[in-house]
């Protein structure tokens, strides 16, 4: 991680020197077809000091045709019955995190109206899973933080929605009536991190980026079960995921990936890996799926 000499000097840097190439970016037409589906560790307020992240998530965004719309799926809303978040033009964020520097929690990310997302949404779910609209909630850090370096300018209208079991077919289920939004231009993301053990992280795992061995032996299995498309194996991770119990305690920061590989036109295509590697010891593995 580098050192700034103030929180968030990485990303200013970037803002002068990288961000504005993000306007030679071409928008999204039918000729394309669909739009991936993605799966990303999204960090937290760090990755804004941290110069090499910056960098790998912006040029996975500028290696995509500016989506028509983002809906995403986070971690950090888990909420029964299906939701989505307030679609008005620059809704107020989310700052679901404690602990960081003063400047993170004045950060904004405006973003046009994203109601005609909203309504294809709703009209994409079955009678049975009706969804359900908070008008008051914005975009928490596992959208904006992440989005914020891929779409700098918030030019693209952004959905969030809630991630209403961590039932892996149902996620999948979930996914696949997301589908044809991709066929529309809409970006489909799945924001979690590969591992996410934070209370079992130490000093030098955290500070030194040792990767402990449950931290790596987790990403591998997930590794090579992805690059297989082994959605059976991904699915059955509480009893074949090696060092659940540390990567992690609680999965919602794993169960996203399940929306973006239903998403996908073949579950069970390998995928492309974008970011691999470790920061704090997590992995921060990400993909896209076609």
């Amino acid at each position: 991680m580098d050192a700034p000499d103030l929180p968030g000097a990485a990303f200013d840097r970037f803002l002068v020197s990288t961000a504005p190439r993000s306007r030679d970016r071409r928008p999204w037409t039918t000729a394309d077809g669909a739009m991936p589906a993605l799966y990303l560790s999204h960090g937290a307020p760090p990755l804004f000091d941290n110069a090499r992240w910056i960098d790998q998530l912006f040029a996975w965004a500028q290696a995509l045709p500016t989506p028509r719309a983002i809906l995403i799926v986070s971690a950090h809303w888990e909420s029964a019955p299906l939701t989505i978040s307030a679609s008005a033009a620059d809704t107020p964020l989310v700052y679901d995190f404690g602990g960081f520097a003063q400047r993170f929690f004045q950060m904004t990310y405006a973003t046009p109206d994203a109601s005609e997302l909203g309504a294809k949404v709703a009209s994409l779910m079955p009678d049975t899973e009706p969804v359900h609209q908070d008008t008051r909630r914005g975009l928490d850090h596992g959208a904006w933080v992440p989005l914020k370096v891929m779409y700098p300018d918030g030019d693209v209208p952004v959905l969030q929605m809630s991630m209403p079991t961590h039932d892996p077919q149902r996620l999948m289920d979930l996914g696949a009536r997301l589908r044809p939004l991709r066929e529309e231009g809409v970006l489909v993301i799945g924001s979690g991190f590969m591992t996410h053990g934070l209370p079992y992280l130490t000093r030098e795992a955290f500070f030194d980026n040792q990767v402990p061995s449950w931290s790596r032996d987790f990403d591998e299995w997930a590794a090579d079960a992805l690059a297989h498309g082994d959605v059976d194996l991904l699915s059955a991770y509480r009893d074949r995921a090696p060092g659940l119990r540390f990567a992690h305690p609680t999965v919602e920061h794993y169960t996203p990936l399940f929306v973006t590989l239903g998403a996908a036109t073949a579950a069970d295509a390998p995928v492309q890996t974008t970011i691999e590697g470790y920061e704090f010891g997590l992995s921060k593995r990400s993909f896209q799926v076609a």
